[in-house]
């Protein structure tokens, strides 16, 4: 009994000793105050939830007002055109005409209330008739005001009983890549029709030629849409849808639209002149990337590397030299061909339009007039120039346009053979008098494309002689 009770005694005594320490150690230290040190670091792997209560507001456009001002502005176009089609056997015994009606629809874009349309120039070529549907389905019968074949740009014209919902021309200069815009056309089997997309790139060629300078959308166009209107947020018609880049003809991501600004300009030439004035800067040579930059020898990929400058133009006048590097024009950056072609083509002979370029590292800015173009593209030859005094007098005549260059080396053997050498006259187009180029681009815009193309033709003997192509 007297050993439990001893047992008991020392361990009561042991846990007042143990708790003595404890109390005065280890609270006394821990009196002091804990500073904890807060270092913000940012996790390589931030943990996501699919539910949460937090909600993140992202800002979308409003497309309806666009959509609203745009859908009565765009309408229906039909285009009835005669062609010859080839005979048959029923055709032939029954006595039928080889001639048949061919039906091409598409889109355009009311731009004044008076009744003037903007439409493509594919979707009325050749056109025997058009007739245009509203949006309200009334009917009317239109005529054509003038085209541009190049820019693939026409203006028609109906004759409404009241004034009718238009769009106004936005400054495609201003638009950004990324921005939202609206496709909008009227293919008749869904009349109107509104898609969604952005800007993906500007001054887009299709062509390899270096002629065309599209707004690129990723907003759906499909066949029918063709001349409908590409319009920004506001209702802003910056663009004439024209084209999708397609293996089967179906939209697959790409659609490109005629900039504003260039069919502005179109639809004004044709209005005021009855067609296309266009300025022409007056050099030759081409964009810059590594590749030619090395070729060069120049450090600077993007420009426009003049590599000749033409006779008698602004650019000559002003100063610029081959060798030289277009880096702006205006306020627009020259990085490849088709920005400045694109830029160009939405000016006039006599605008002038500063230049900044950079000469042996040194920048510069001269201010160049544009001209009228003296040289142009004829079919079945190449180029051709206007013809001086001295050229027309060594055959005694007061017409005709010079013969420049060949466009091909078969072209330039079928030529020579018939005693035609650059430095020939070309007098006549299916039988008008040529007294410029642009007497050659009016004849080759206005002929019967169902007649043969005559092109008459002042040979190195003197010999005029008519040439008949299909």
């Amino acid at each position: 009994m007297k050993k439990i009770i001893t047992l008991v005694c020392v361990s009561v005594l042991g846990g007042l000793l143990t708790l003595g320490g404890y109390k005065l150690f280890f609270e006394a230290k821990n009196t002091e105050p804990l500073v904890v040190n807060e270092v913000s670091e940012i996790p390589i792997y931030i943990p996501t939830t699919t539910s949460s209560n937090n909600t993140i507001e992202t800002a979308m456009p409003n497309f309806v007002e666009a959509a609203e001002k745009s859908l009565d502005a765009v309408v229906h176009v039909k285009n009835t055109a005669i062609v010859t089609a080839p005979m048959t056997m029923y055709d032939l015994f029954s006595g039928r005409s080889s001639e048949r009606a061919q039906v091409g629809t598409g889109s355009g874009v009311i731009i004044s209330p008076s009744g003037y349309i903007v439409t493509n120039y594919h979707v009325i070529r050749n056109a025997n008739d058009i007739s245009i549907t509203l949006n309200n389905n009334k009917v009317y019968t239109a005529e054509l005001v003038g085209s541009d074949e190049a820019t693939d740009i026409a203006l028609i014209k109906i004759e409404p009983e009241e004034e009718l919902p238009f769009l106004a021309f936005g400054d495609s200069d201003n638009a950004k890549i990324g921005e939202w815009v609206l496709a909008v056309g009227n293919p008749f089997n869904l009349n109107s029709t509104v898609t969604a997309g952005i800007i993906s790139a500007k001054s887009r060629d299709l062509s390899g030629r270096n002629t065309q300078s599209f707004i690129q959308t990723d907003a759906a166009v499909n066949p029918g849409n063709s001349g409908g209107a590409l319009v920004n947020t506001n209702g802003d018609l910056i663009g004439i849808n024209t084209a999708i880049s397609s293996r089967d003809g179906s939209y697959i991501g790409y659609s490109f639209a005629v900039p504003s600004n260039i069919a502005r300009k179109i639809v004004n030439d044709i209005m005021e002149y009855g067609n296309v004035q266009n300025g022409i800067l007056g050099v030759v040579g081409g964009a810059l990337n590594s590749k030619a930059a090395e070729q060069l020898g120049v450090d600077i990929t993007e420009g426009f590397y003049v590599s000749e400058v033409q006779e008698d133009t602004g650019a000559e006048k002003a100063g610029i030299q081959s060798g030289d590097i277009i880096r702006k024009i205006d306020n627009v950056e020259i990085n490849k061909f088709s920005d400045l072609t694109g830029y160009l083509k939405t000016k006039s002979p006599n605008d002038v339009v500063n230049v900044t370029l950079i000469r042996e590292g040194n920048t510069e800015v001269l201010p160049v007039k544009l001209l009228k173009p003296s040289i142009t593209l004829l079919q079945t030859i190449g180029y051709v120039k206007n013809a001086s005094k001295e050229d027309l007098k060594k055959y005694d005549i007061n017409y005709g346009v010079k013969i420049s260059e060949f466009y091909e080396e078969n072209y330039k053997n079928y030529w020579n053979k018939n005693g035609v050498e650059e430095g020939s006259i070309v007098t006549k187009i299916n039988g008008k008098k040529l007294f410029s180029v642009d007497d050659v681009q009016t004849a080759m815009k206005t002929r019967d494309y169902n007649e043969p193309l005559q092109i008459e033709v002042i040979n190195k003997s003197g010999e005029k002689t008519v040439y008949n192509f299909r």
